[in-house]
């Protein structure tokens, strides 16, 4: 009996120990149990090649219209590149299309985050206008998120929102979170045009099928169906993980290694996903060359989680100051090179002349990896609307349509992409309201002065507007009103709203005069995301920080 007591005893110290190790490290029980689930959930095959169809040949009449290829970067700051006299390292592809093409300086992301900016681009309209204002994000996010909030060091913590707090009535399941069907893409525009439309890489518009790519006017998409650019125990990886940034410890354990090709079964990519996903766009145009197409090479990169392979990471050197940094020039030289293939391969094709390249970021970027530089010079990140959030690299390649080496100065927006590869295609947007402006005609020299009279942004009740060199932000958390003249502020320095409340009663009008025509978001914000405007989360941030909240 002694025996057999001291045997429960010990059986209940050995329990106990386990749950508070459990407890402890609920956290991360919590996301490998959710990493799991998505294993069985969505199983991942060996590699399957992937077959473009061969588009066949032009049986239009009259001259053949030009191609279209938008290349859209993930979390590229401004800084990125050095096109414009900086980045980490040189970036000549890109830089190359500014060269031989347009520079616009002030080229602005539709959001400062990733989902709403690509619904703009793909529409031409403010998202708001049919109640795309968050971001889709899974639902096993939230709990997770929750967890890892309690020990997050940071000084402001992830605020969470009741269903009851939500500033919407309206909600829809993750799967059926995205681009309404309703709406009309630039893909259904010009594949009604007589193209071939193609899409490889990030959607983020959408899981349910109704809201895919080929349900959204594409005829073939390869997509992004998870977001390691490799397996993290790869040969052939160089892995960077930032311990202190909450979001990044989710990725690494939720994320998978996996593509799909036109609605298929998940299997894995071939190679680094940056190098696979330009495998497939070389591919693409040269079953598609002999008639017109539009290409969406949508890139993951540079986005987290960070990835380089082995071969960028030994290429770009050690001249670094940490290893995230090499890590993500790395990935930055993945980028440029898709770039410059891209355009060989329209080259090798014979029709680079007769082709329109637009390349952008779908926002600015991101303070969570940690380094100070990638937005400079201006303020702030991803997730405001400080210039660092939605300022971005953007340029227009088109070889005897352009001029090369013009550098275009007025403020032009994701918005304009719609209407300008329209207008390229000599095609009229069936929409009857379109945010955008063909940007041909200021480019070409038959109109002058602004594209826009305003561009504005908006997240709940977090917003921003933009009219005639003056920018004002509003926000909730902190309630304040931020008022700049860009024309001679542009680096967001010297607030004005304390001395200058006629232009702030004047931009306020037109912001709300704007809100008037918006939709309801058509499912709530879930979290609002303390963001330092001034700060990375590597910088060791302080509550005497500037701060905004963004809810998403």
């Amino acid at each position: 009996m002694h025996k057999r007591t001291k045997i429960l005893g010990a059986t209940v110290l050995v329990l106990a120990g386990a749950l508070s190790v459990a407890y402890v490290n609920r956290a991360s029980l919590i996301i490998a149990a959710v990493g799991f689930a998505q294993r069985v959930s969505f199983p991942i095959g060996p590699n399957q090649p992937v077959n473009w169809e061969d588009g066949g040949a032009w049986e239009g009449a009259g001259k053949r219209p030009p191609n279209i290829v938008v290349i859209l970067t993930d979390d590229m700051g401004f800084n990125d590149v050095s096109m414009h006299g900086g980045g980490l390292i040189a970036t000549p592809h890109i830089d190359a299309l500014a060269d031989e093409g347009v520079l616009f300086t002030n080229g602005y992301a539709g959001s400062a985050v990733c989902a709403p900016s690509r619904a703009m681009l793909l529409t031409g309209r403010y998202s708001t206008r049919f109640g795309f204002e968050f971001t889709p994000a899974p639902d096993a996010f939230a709990p997770i998120l929750q967890q890892l909030s309690k020990d997050d060091p940071m000084p402001r913590k992830l605020r969470f929102i009741e269903q009851h707090e939500a500033a919407t009535g309206h909600d829809l399941p993750f799967m059926s979170r995205g681009l309404p069907s309703e709406e009309i893409t630039l893909a259904e525009e010009l594949r009604r045009g007589g193209y071939r439309t193609l899409h490889i890489g990030k959607w983020h518009l959408g899981r349910d099928p109704l809201l895919l790519p080929q349900a959204q006017g594409f005829d073939e998409s390869l997509l992004m169906a998870s977001g390691l650019y490799l397996p993290v125990d790869s040969p052939n990886v160089v892995n960077a993980r930032n311990t202190f940034a909450v979001m990044d410890k989710v990725q690494w354990e939720v994320l998978t290694y996996a593509a799909s090709f036109n609605n298929g079964d998940r299997f894995e990519p071939d190679g680094y996903l940056t190098d696979y996903y330009t495998d497939e766009a070389v591919k693409a145009i040269a079953a598609n060359k002999d008639r017109p197409f539009f290409l969406y090479l949508s890139h993951w990169g540079i986005h987290t989680p960070l990835q380089a392979s082995k071969n960028d990471f030994e290429a770009v050197g050690d001249n670094f100051p940490n290893h995230r940094t090499r890590v993500y020039a790395a990935m930055i030289r993945a980028v440029d090179r898709s770039v410059g293939r891209v355009v060989q391969a329209l080259k090798d094709s014979g029709i680079d002349d007769n082709t329109l390249i637009i390349f952008t970021s779908d926002n600015g970027g991101a303070n969570y990896i940690g380094m100070p530089d990638i937005n400079k010079p201006y303020r702030g990140w991803k997730l405001s609307f400080f210039e660092g959030g939605t300022h971005v690299p953007f340029v227009m390649r088109w070889p005897r349509q352009l001029e090369g080496g013009t550098r275009f100065l007025h403020p032009v927006s994701h918005l304009d992409i719609m209407p300008t590869a329209l207008g390229a295609a000599s095609l009229t947007p069936e929409a009857k309201v379109i945010d955008g402006v063909n940007l041909l005609p200021y480019l070409r020299g038959q109109k002058t002065g602004r594209p826009h009279d305003m561009l504005i942004w908006r997240e709940g009740d977090y917003q921003a507007i933009m009219s005639n060199g003056w920018k004002m932000q509003i926000s909730a958390r902190p309630e304040k009103i931020r008022l700049f003249h860009l024309a001679d502020d542009p680096l967001e320095q010297n607030e004005l709203s304390g001395t200058r409340g006629d232009k702030v009663a004047e931009l306020t009008a037109l912001l709300d005069a704007h809100n008037d025509q918006q939709a309801d978001p058509i499912w709530p914000t879930g979290v609002e995301i303390p963001i330092w405007i001034d700060k990375s989360l590597a910088d060791n941030p302080t509550l005497e920080d500037d701060y905004v909240y963004w809810p998403n």
